[in-house]
């Protein structure tokens, strides 16, 4: 029996394994219900990296606390809540010791898994938040090829690459993957990081020309686009489209996936006049967690599996 895999990356915020499993078990039974074909096996890959981070983020906040002047910060809450969490996620993975720790434990729990695919089978990728970009920046970006770091990380993260068709060394075998949906994603962030290079001029982050060559022959397999919903709440702050960023994410390869931005959430009379106001940001922590449970994302995730499995 031909297996779909759909991999779930949780986003900043998460710290517990049983809870990320419990909000993408939700996605995954939505799924597993619209889909009819029962020749084909649905197998959920749970990738949980949200502890590695933890010990360094609390360490900071004692730190801070200490401060005698901290007490006249405003905001204290959100500062460690919303904005530490996301920051510091994002800082501690682009270091390479956290870094290095994310892709062993991606090894570790997706590839064994992986491995054994084939052409026949596919992969759909779920990503939330920051998780987008680890996910990105493992398969795509250019720093895991550099020869200062440990070979025990570089060929982890070749081996990782190579269970996906279309990627180098070996692009013509492996799992396709057969659609991405990404909530709440500062992909669109993340893209600044491509005009940031080395003493070359060239940008270690920088993931498009491997996303774009991988893209190309993704679509010469599939001879169509690969689906792409990108989705976001209004209020969450994290968030950002992704259709006008086509060129500048893909560069020559647009023509090779289609990218839908979503809206999950148009508000009500009551908060429209605060729309573009600072006050809803407040809100913004639950406004970045509201997906998973998301009718609208629920439907769309399942509608888009379900017509490349029928």
């Amino acid at each position: 029996m031909a297996t779909d895999y759909v991999l779930f990356v949780h986003g900043v915020k998460v710290h517990q394994q049983k809870e990320f499993e419990r909000l993408s078990t939700i996605l995954l039974n939505r799924i597993q219900d619209s889909i009819t074909d029962k020749s084909r096996d649905i197998k959920p890959i749970f990738f949980f990296w949200g502890d590695l981070g933890l010990p360094a983020q609390q360490e900071l906040v004692k730190g801070l606390e200490k401060s005698p002047k901290w007490n006249d910060f405003w905001f204290r809450g959100f500062r460690t809540e919303q904005i530490l969490e996301f920051v510091g996620d994002a800082a501690l993975y682009l270091s390479r010791h956290v870094g290095t720790q994310v892709v062993q434990r991606f090894q570790d729990k997706a590839l064994s898994v992986l491995q054994g695919g084939k052409k026949s089978d596919r992969l759909h990728i779920i990503t939330h938040s920051w998780g987008t970009v680890i996910l990105f920046d493992i398969l795509f970006a250019r720093r895991w090829e550099d020869n200062d770091l440990d070979a025990e990380v570089r060929n982890s993260v070749q081996a990782l690459r190579n269970v996906l068709f279309g990627i180098d060394p070996d692009p013509q075998s492996g799992i396709p993957i057969a659609s991405i949906h990404t909530m709440g994603s500062p992909l669109a962030l993340f893209s600044l990081l491509n005009i940031s290079g080395n003493v070359n001029g060239v940008s270690t982050h920088d993931l498009t020309p491997k996303l774009s060559t991988f893209l190309e022959n993704l679509y010469s397999l599939r001879q169509k686009p690969l689906p792409w919903r990108n989705f976001a709440h209004p209020g969450d702050p994290i968030a950002y489209p992704l259709e006008g960023l086509k060129p500048m994410l893909l560069d020559s390869s647009t023509n090779y996936v289609d990218i839908q931005d979503i809206i999950t959430d148009k508000g009500n009379i009551f908060n429209m006049p605060f729309q573009q106001q600072l006050v809803p940001l407040l809100w913004g922590g639950d406004a970045h967690g509201s997906y998973w449970d998301n009718q609208l994302v629920g439907k769309t995730i399942s509608e888009v599996i379900r017509s490349t499995v029928e």
